[in-house]
């Protein structure tokens, strides 16, 4: 289990915000915005080693892309980034220095896997540079991927038979648990242990810590496995746990 870092990039800032609101400018509920730019961030995560780390861009302005391309190559080669990739950008983040790009939209298209979409944007990248972002939420008793802003379900289901279609065609799987995303309300334990007892490609996953008893619990439900990424809760972010605590516990 290891720390992955995060960078939440909106209208140009840094920030944090209850993910589920995310539909208009107006709707956005947000729980901090950094006074400090993209790239300090980055070069924090870069100090400590954190790779594997994510930005996500949350809408597509070009303040926000601008604020993207000066952190990942603050970095360099250590930072992944999602949030409106396609074919035709994705080698762009890819060669101003990302790691991996990160996919939902694109390839989860009205509503169902497009495996030849999925299929393109692995080839344009390779496997080992994507990275399949697995938002979820429960509904009638199963997970579900979610698209639109979190807003649109697909008929998706996470299961280990999804598990092991999508693991062909990436590297890694980040899985936010859209409940629980930005209300540091406690993690979805359910999730955990279903995702505990999957065989695949590593995971990362988000949403809900509110402490470290949080991180324990992943540990445990994810059997040791599961990667995670602490937003709101942290202090770099106005929250109450310590980066530093983090990175003394969980960073080898």
């Amino acid at each position: 289990m290891q720390f992955r870092p995060c960078i939440d990039i909106h209208n140009g800032k840094v920030k944090q915000i209850v993910g589920s609101t995310l539909t208009s400018r107006l709707a956005v509920q947000e729980n901090f915005v950094a006074q400090k730019d993209a790239s300090y961030f980055a070069k924090i995560y870069k100090q400590d080693g954190l790779r594997g780390g994510h930005i996500i861009m949350l809408d597509q302005t070009e303040e926000t892309k601008q604020q993207t391309l000066s952190a990942i190559k603050t970095f360099g080669k250590g930072l992944q980034v999602g949030g409106g990739i396609t074919p035709k950008n994705a080698l762009d983040f890819i060669n101003a220095g990302a790691s991996q790009v990160i996919i939902t939209s694109y390839v989860f298209y009205k509503g169902s896997i497009n495996t030849r979409r999925l299929a393109k944007i692995s080839n344009i990248v390779g496997k080992d540079k994507l990275v399949l972002d697995l938002s979820c939420k429960k509904k009638e008793g199963n997970y579900y991927v979610v698209t639109n802003k979190w807003q649109t379900f697909t008929n998706f289901k996470i299961n280990q038979d999804s598990f092991d279609l999508l693991g062909k065609y990436c590297t890694e799987f980040l899985v936010h648990g859209v409940d629980k995303e930005g209300k540091r309300g406690g993690v979805d334990e359910e999730l955990l242990e279903m995702l505990g007892k999957f065989n695949t490609e590593p995971i990362t996953y988000a949403g809900g810590i509110k402490n470290l008893k949080d991180v324990e619990k992943i540990k445990k439900l994810g059997k040791g496995k599961i990667n995670f990424t602490i937003g709101s809760a942290l202090n770099l972010f106005g929250g109450s746990i310590k980066y530093k605590d983090v990175i003394k516990k969980y960073v080898n």
